[in-house]
């Protein structure tokens, strides 16, 4: 949290005429001074942790039911566990790229690309991607905030008159005009953490439930699509669904770039253990929902797990309460980027005036635009399909691999070599045809659903 405070705070003084070296070498000496430990690498990673997570979780069950039986030997979980060694092996890239360069360190995506590819190719090949993964995120939290809230209610009073999801998705976007106006990450730091702490704890309760409940009867795990078509489709949305399950590359560099580093002792070393535990964290967190999950509810499980658990209903409802409080942290973990992106072009290219009247009117235009969009288009699963692929897929999954190759250069054929084009084909794949799959799902859906009723 406070490595992209300090990230954040270089960006703000830029504006004023302060050097950026100059503010990072003052965060150099705060954080020698007071978090010269491993336990800060670990609290740092709380944020990459809530970042992957981030309220997918209860979204999985339902992505083995559309690529393939979980008993049949299951190609679903096959997917789970590709994509997160894919992943894992790109983050070690990444970590590793960091200072790749002796006396230099790329604290930024952007800055890794640039060197790849060019002060400008760079920068428009990884920024754009940055950008769309950060409002598609934040697009699709408006969405499951909104469902959490309405499934809270409904539990927590069944008897009381229904209400649309249009204003839950409202009164969720209430709170972010207020908490978009705090200034940096390190006035996020409780609600990073607490959000970190309910990713465990309601994918727990997700999967505890479920074995709790038990497998339902005449229980079915066959495709639920009435055509070949259909099914080919739902398949390539769930790919995208996965994809979107294993997504938090854009701030390994900005943490890393915190951490103390000495030619006897680098960063990496410090930044991969901690890494190394929040992917297990990550995984504790999605595999047991994911096969528990389908193995009690089959291809009757809804998009969102803690939907179709019913009771007990003070469980059920702690769990959703709990996923609203992480999508609170996630959503302006997310945002806070984009309003850095914003402000900062406003400042620079437009000469206006940095300060609360331009925080307050950039921001909450941003978050009234991501609440517009997504009570227009309130398709949770869909939309998951659909961003997992056109945006998290080359940020995650094979543009690390990319740049490898062209600062590496491995020989031609060898293991690094062969490893990072599968990762590179495979992720290209993906970017392609899971939106197809994602976009067919929104206009489905689109064909029936009365806009914003």
């Amino acid at each position: 949290m406070i490595s992209i405070t300090l990230t954040s705070t270089s960006i703000y003084l830029s504006w004023k005429g302060w050097s950026i070296h100059k503010s990072r070498r003052k965060a150099d000496r705060i954080y020698v001074k007071s978090f010269c430990n491993l336990r800060y690498v670990f609290w740092l990673l709380g944020i990459y942790i809530t970042k992957i997570c981030r309220g997918k979780v209860t979204t999985l069950p339902p992505s083995p039911r559309s690529i393939d039986r979980v008993q049949d030997g299951g190609p679903g979980i096959a997917v789970l566990t590709l994509s997160w060694i894919i992943t894992v092996y790109t983050l070690w890239q990444m970590v590793e790229m960091h200072e790749m360069v002796p006396g230099k360190r790329f604290d930024r995506y952007h800055e890794l690309g640039q060197h790849a590819f060019g002060e400008k190719l760079g920068l428009w090949i990884v920024v754009p991607q940055q950008l769309i993964v950060e409002v598609g995120v934040d697009i699709v939290y408006m969405v499951t905030g909104g469902k959490s809230l309405q499934k809270f209610h409904d539990v927590v009073c069944p008897k009381c008159k229904s209400i649309k999801l249009t204003y839950f998705i409202m009164i969720f976007a209430s709170v972010h005009f207020v908490l978009s106006q705090l200034p940096n990450f390190n006035s996020l730091s409780g609600i990073s953490l607490a959000a970190a702490v309910m990713s465990v704890c309601y994918s727990t309760i997700a999967w505890g439930a479920s074995v709790d409940k038990g497998k339902m009867e005449d229980v079915q795990y066959d495709y639920n699509s009435p055509s070949t078509s259909g099914t080919v489709f739902k398949f390539f949305t769930a790919l995208g669904e996965v994809a979107f399950a294993y997504a938090g590359h854009n701030v390994v560099l900005e943490i890393q770039a915190t951490l103390p580093s000495t030619p006897e002792k680098p960063s990496k070393k410090a930044m991969w253990k901690g890494a190394i535990v929040a992917y297990i964290i990550v995984a504790f967190c999605y595999f047991p929902v994911a096969i528990i999950g389908y193995w009690a509810f089959g291809n009757a499980v809804q998009e969102n797990i803690l939907i179709t658990l019913e009771k007990p209903r003070w469980l059920i409802a702690t769990a959703n309460m709990m996923v609203i409080i992480h999508l609170i942290g996630s959503y302006q973990i997310y945002a806070m980027p984009v309003f850095d992106m914003i402000e900062t072009v406003l400042v620079k290219k437009f000469n206006l005036p940095p300060g609360l009247v331009l925080r307050l009117i950039a921001r909450s235009l941003y978050v009234a635009f991501t609440m517009f969009i997504a009570i227009t288009f309130p398709f949770f699963s869909a939309l998951l399909g659909f961003f997992g692929g056109f945006a998290l897929a080359p940020t995650s999954y094979f543009l690390p691999c990319i740049i490898w190759l062209a600062i590496r250069k491995p020989r031609k054929f060898s293991l690094s070599w062969i490893i990072n084009w599968i990762c590179i084909v495979l992720g290209l794949m993906l970017m392609i045809l899971s939106p197809i799959g994602g976009l067919r799902q929104i206009i489905i859906k689109a064909k029936d659903y009365k806009f914003y009723s």
